[in-house]
């Protein structure tokens, strides 16, 4: 039996389609027949060489929406014909001290969807049965896939943030991350305030619940955000400003708008240095953090979530021979807001 696959035969080098034989899951794993799979800029690590030890060819994709076909040996607690996901977290040691801690996104040997081994752009994917997270049935595939990423890590750091409802979030970056943060912060009850670049994106914001639009080309967002969240002569600011953008210098430009015990979350990834001014960071006990995306069960509750609440990624649908015409529309920043593969099952 053949599949399709859209592989990367080495580093920048094209996306391809190419036919492969279905592979069989092996001890404790899954076989997922593939519905969708979203496509994020962390696919760039794959495509480009960017992660030590990759092996080509690689087929990526981290945002896995489907059901599985078939289970491997050991495999007890997933059944054939369930519905389910897989994201960037693709499985743990088990053994090492995180993962005694319980700590299984920070695994010393963690493996990752795409990268360690292939991913979601293919008709079937094969997957370590404890990176599996459970879909609901109120979301669709292409729903879902993105959730898997974009979601479960602007969810997961926003609820790990210590920001409490009413408290101002801020929202750096209006792409397939942002527009995800920007309702999940609204539905957690958080004054939220989006932060991205040009006039033409402040409707859509407010539409996903933000309150107030920042547009970073005409205004200064440092001084824009300490006008929110205050009393009197006391000052405002961000509780906490999430910043989904990969841009370092998008991410100096607010960190004066961060307010006393202000943190600045880090979820977009940059190869330029963030450069923080220890005088903000003393004077106002403020402090710079990086979040990981999650596990599996962090992404079922990430997608129940969305469930509840009515989270909902804006997508551009395309089939899964259009791979390479999706990743460009993703990585050039035209995508609105997150481009998803489909492949017809």
């Amino acid at each position: 039996m053949y599949m399709r696959s859209v592989q990367v035969s080495k580093p920048k080098e094209p996306l391809e389609v190419v036919e492969r034989n279905v592979p069989e899951p092996g001890l404790a794993q899954v076989r997922i027949k593939v519905q969708a799979c979203g496509i994020c800029h962390s696919d760039s690590i794959t495509k480009d060489g960017l992660w030590p030890g990759i092996h080509y060819p690689r087929v990526p994709g981290h945002e896995i929406a489907g059901f599985i076909d078939a289970v491997g040996k050991d495999v007890n607690e997933w059944k054939s014909g369930q519905r389910v996901g897989v994201g960037w977290h693709g499985g743990h040691c088990g053994h090492c001290d995180s993962c005694r801690r319980g700590d299984f996104v920070t695994c010393s040997y963690a493996q990752v969807t795409g990268i360690s081994y292939d991913g979601g752009y293919s008709d079937y994917v094969i997957a370590p049965a404890r990176a599996v997270a459970c879909l609901p049935d109120e979301l669709l595939a292409t729903e879902a896939a993105p959730l898997m990423c974009a979601g479960i890590t602007t969810y997961n750091a926003l609820r790990n943030s210590g920001a409490r409802p009413g408290d101002v979030v801020a929202i750096l970056g209006i792409g397939g991350l942002g527009h995800l943060a920007i309702q999940f912060s609204n539905k957690m009850g958080f004054k939220t305030i989006a932060i991205g670049r040009g006039k033409d994106k402040e409707e859509t914001v407010k539409k996903l619940g933000a309150i107030h639009y920042i547009d970073s080309n005409s205004e200064n967002p440092a001084q824009e955000l300490p006008k929110y969240g205050g009393s009197g002569d006391s000052g405002g600011g961000a509780k906490v400003i999430l910043a989904t953008v990969p841009s370092a210098k998008a991410m100096n430009s607010v960190l004066g708008g961060l307010a006393v015990d202000g943190k600045l979350i880090v979820i977009g990834v940059s190869d330029e240095p963030i450069e923080v001014p220890t005088g903000l960071l003393i004077s106002g006990r403020r402090s710079l953090v990086g979040w990981p995306s999650g596990t599996a069960i962090d992404s079922q509750d990430t997608l129940s979530f969305s469930v509840l609440s009515g989270v909902r990624p804006m997508t551009e649908v395309y089939p899964l021979e259009h791979a390479a015409e999706a990743y460009q529309q993703m990585i050039s920043g035209k995508a609105r807001f997150r481009a998803v593969l489909t492949t017809g099952h």
